[in-house]
């Protein structure tokens, strides 16, 4: 049987002749994620969303060359079978990689139920990956255009600004003066490095306490080191109930603090992260727009499931954060 997005009949010639089922794999706003097996092996197919999408924003060959290009260096990602850009397999371009075990550990309550020693060690390991990441020289591996890092933090700023400005339907207090400041602040980048772009602990899989694939690459380019490890901050630390429908492990026991994780990275890396406090605020700022994206979308009945009637009530501590983390001069 088949799914939405995913054609069985027609992806059975491309993985073998026996018979093929499917699961898609919950979680992912985004792009889709599917398992696909013939009762013996696995694999992961992953596509645009279905409906009408702008390309650039949903570039499957650009997530696959990516992840290729990673695949013998330290930063651990599935191995890449093939890139279909033929539509008439499944209505979009789709790739393949491999099936790898592990969890992807979305809130503290997960966390919490392995005790603290073993997350601290999660939680290290997480900031190790991000530091490997950043540590591959872009052109060593033929990523050397994958971006454009000159004025990286200056189209950020000015994209998210955009993006909150299609999303208003009502007052956020303090965002339009968050954002404000930030511009204020903007640092001079020093160098370029690979980013994720969306670097959390849901968009890795975890087994045996470590990293065994980092995922949902869609994001990824050239830019500020620190703009990965500042969204990686602000994700564990955001304010948001277990149950919410926006990843959150802040508060599990034995969760490493703030400082301690940006100490970690700085140690590993022996980057300056004197100014790390514009890069989590900026940060905060951009999560505080995608949430009231999502906000947006559901109060005009776009977007169903469970949760998502809670996430208005998330924006505004978001906001919160982030001017207290910019703190004032």
């Amino acid at each position: 049987m088949s799914l939405p997005g995913l054609d069985l009949e027609k992806l059975r010639g491309k993985l073998g002749d026996g018979p093929l089922s499917a699961e898609l794999v919950e979680g992912g706003r985004s792009n889709l994620t599917y398992v696909v097996t013939d009762g013996t092996q696995k694999w992961v197919v992953r596509r645009p969303p279905l409906g009408h999408v702008l390309p650039t924003a949903h570039d499957m060959a650009r997530e696959y060359r990516v992840i290729t290009a990673l695949k013998d260096t330290k930063v651990p990602v599935p191995g890449t079978l093939f890139l279909c850009q033929d539509t008439e397999v499944l209505g979009a371009p789709f790739y393949v990689m491999e099936f790898m075990p592990g969890v992807p550990y979305r809130s503290r309550e997960e966390l919490g139920k392995l005790g603290p020693e073993r997350t601290r060690v999660i939680a290290l390991n997480l900031i190790d990956t991000l530091a490997d990441l950043h540590a591959v020289d872009p052109v060593s591996v033929g990523l050397g255009d994958f971006g454009r890092p000159e004025g990286y933090l200056e189209r950020q700023l000015r994209r998210w600004g955009k993006q909150l400005d299609a999303s208003r339907s009502r007052d956020l207090p303090g965002i339009d003066r968050l954002h404000d400041r930030l511009a204020e602040r903007l640092p001079s980048s020093t160098e370029a490095t690979i980013l994720h772009g969306d670097y959390r602990l849901d968009n890795t899989l975890v087994l045996d306490d470590k990293i065994t694939a980092v995922l949902d690459w869609e994001m990824s380019t050239l830019g500020d080191p620190l703009a990965d490890l500042g969204l990686t901050v602000a994700y564990a630390t955001r304010e948001a109930p277990d149950d919410s429908v926006i990843a959150n492990v802040s508060g599990a026991p034995g969760y490493p603090s703030t400082d301690e994780v940006i100490d970690h990275y700085a140690k590993r890396t022996g980057r300056d992260v004197s100014n790390l406090d514009w890069y989590i605020a900026f940060s905060f700022f951009k999560l505080a727009v995608i949430t009231e994206g999502i906000y947006f979308r559901f109060s005009q009945g776009k977007t169903v499931g469970h949760g998502f009637e809670q996430v208005g009530a998330l924006v505004e501590p978001v906001v919160a954060q982030g001017n207290a983390t910019l703190k004032e001069n």
